[in-house]
């Protein structure tokens, strides 16, 4: 490993493990870090390549994901997360095992469902084995968040951020959270003209009501702080409009001509 990547590692380690991590430190090393794993052939690995080396590219990926959602830069994590699979997959047998692998692998999973990919969730996880699914609690978490978002029990969803195994895990249930509520929202326009404000709060599951205040606007709903109540945006009413003496008109048309036929 050249001199000057070795020294950058390091400076990332010191910059990652401080109490608490220095973000900036690491964003600014990340891509020095990645032009030398990419000039020594480190990056996407080939061939015969020394395992200590791969080890530290290993290294130095898991941590540019972790910085990613620490940063909450998302497609960063993504990125990290693809130049990872190499490691996790091809060189599984040859080099020691990642204590950071489930958590990344369980964060993968979790990005999966926010972005409501749910064949490629299942096909994440055909690819390990089944006692990783049953007994890792990195693992576990998302597979449970899959099984309830398809029962629609939204409310062990929302607990699930209480039982996150990481702090990274939460800012995806969160994001999931942003999905469910707007699907519950949609619901709630249709179902109903208005609501009282507190029911609409239990319903989305916000905690204050300026939060759902918050909410109520960006939907376009009307809030009465007065009566305590919200009132939803009715979408394209007019449009959906039957046009009655247009549907009678045919059916009589439609009838004649039968009684012609006959």
């Amino acid at each position: 490993m050249a001199a000057n990547l070795k020294t950058y590692y390091e400076e990332l380690g010191r910059a990652f493990h401080s109490k608490p991590s220095d973000l900036k430190k690491c964003q600014a090393l990340l891509p020095k870090l990645k032009i030398g794993l990419i000039e020594a052939g480190l990056l996407l690995p080939q061939g015969d390549v020394n395992l200590g080396d791969l080890s530290v590219a290993r290294d130095i990926l898991e941590v540019g994901a972790y910085v990613s959602i620490r940063s909450k830069d998302i497609p960063s994590f993504d990125r990290y997360f693809s130049q990872l699979q190499t490691f996790y997959t091809d060189y599984s047998e040859s080099l020691p095992p990642s204590k950071r692998e489930y958590p990344i692998r369980g964060l993968h999973l979790i990005r999966l469902l926010t972005q409501n990919r749910i064949a490629d969730f299942h096909t994440a996880l055909e690819s390990l084995d089944p006692d990783v699914i049953a007994e890792n609690p990195f693992i576990k978490h998302p597979v449970n968040l899959e099984r309830w978002l398809m029962e629609g029990s939204y409310s062990k969803v929302w607990s699930a951020r209480e039982e996150a195994p990481s702090e990274e895990y939460k800012f995806f249930v969160d994001s999931l959270m942003g999905t469910i509520r707007n699907e519950i929202a949609s619901c709630e326009e249709t179902a109903y003209e208005s609501l009282p404000l507190k029911d609409a709060a239990t319903l989305l599951f916000f905690t204050t009501q300026s939060e759902v205040i918050t909410f109520a606007q960006q939907r376009g709903w009307q809030v009465d702080l007065t009566a305590g109540t919200v009132t939803f945006k009715r979408k394209d009413e007019e449009k959906m409009e039957i046009p009655k003496q247009r549907i009678i008109a045919a059916s009589l048309a439609y009838a004649r001509e039968l009684e012609q036929i006959v």
